[in-house]
């Protein structure tokens, strides 16, 4: 997370979301205030007027919006990532991506690692999939007959392709271990 805004005024927040996704500009606070306690802006105004280094930028970034309120819902719903809290109005709960079951703030750092974590075992197990069947169907379709005269019983074939499900869901049954 490279920048936060903290208690915007509800008017303010869908502007604010649009001109985060629009801007081509973003803004940095100097290492000393990378700390999340360090960050308390009543308003936008307060936060512009702190120290901060602009820079050019042509990479889109991402935003995430973290609400609770009936106010908050079309912020959630403009935002790249909406994200409602558990305790939170129900438009915002139906509004948003993500729905975070504590109330805590906190756990918005932990629902992305969890998607990363995520995405990263989804790629694992299109990879052994794919793996599995570039080698095994040539296989059980006869290739290698020709050049050693080996055909592949169908039982064996079978049990290779449920091999590799029991792989690919053994591989996803490790998240599991996801702390």
């Amino acid at each position: 997370m490279d920048l936060v805004f903290a208690q915007i005024l509800p008017s303010e927040k869908a502007n604010i979301i649009k001109q985060l996704q629009t801007n081509s500009k973003f803004e940095t606070l100097n290492p000393k205030q990378k700390k999340l306690d360090d960050l308390n802006f009543s308003n936008l105004d307060l936060f512009r007027n702190s120290k901060l280094e602009i820079r050019n930028s042509n990479q889109k970034l991402a935003v995430a919006f973290v609400g609770d309120g009936v106010n908050d819902a079309p912020a959630i719903a403009q935002a790249d990532l909406g994200i409602a809290m558990r305790s939170g109005s129900d438009i915002a709960l139906e509004t948003g991506e993500i729905v975070l079951m504590r109330n805590d703030v906190g756990d918005v750092v932990e629902a992305i690692r969890l998607s990363a974590y995520t995405l990263k075992k989804i790629k694992q197990n299109l990879f052994w999939a794919f793996f599995y069947n570039i080698v095994g169907i040539p296989i059980a379709a006869g290739v290698l007959y020709p050049l050693t005269g080996l055909l592949l019983n169908p039982m064996i074939a079978a049990g290779a392709m449920a091999f590799s499900s029991v792989s690919v869901v053994s591989n996803s049954l490790l998240m599991k271990r996801y702390h």
